[in-house]
């Protein structure tokens, strides 16, 4: 008695050789790959961002000047400077 006849194993054979073949098409094709590229106001903006960060966040030479004027008593208040930078982002039509 025969189980596996020769139809079985012919069968097996194509499938295999299509597998293969499809396999090397696949690895035949060139692999694209992911491209990044940035606007000119993006650089222009990263520029300006490690520019930023290079900045100290305190201006210690405005700061001591400051020091020495109240230690002498030579400094003096501004009150219109201080009422223009409240309002500075207040949005009202005029400006009292």
């Amino acid at each position: 008695m025969k189980i596996i006849s020769n139809n079985i194993y012919k069968a097996l054979q194509l499938y295999n050789n299509q597998k293969q073949i499809k396999d090397v098409k696949t690895s035949a094709k060139v692999k694209k790959r992911d491209k990044l590229s940035l606007s000119n106001k993006a650089i222009e903006y990263q520029i300006a961002m490690k520019a930023l960060k290079n900045v100290p966040d305190i201006r210690k030479d405005k700061v001591e000047e400051i020091k020495r004027q109240i230690e002498t008593k030579t400094y003096k208040i501004d009150s219109g400077k201080i009422v223009e930078k409240m309002f500075e982002n207040v949005n009202i039509d005029e400006k009292v």
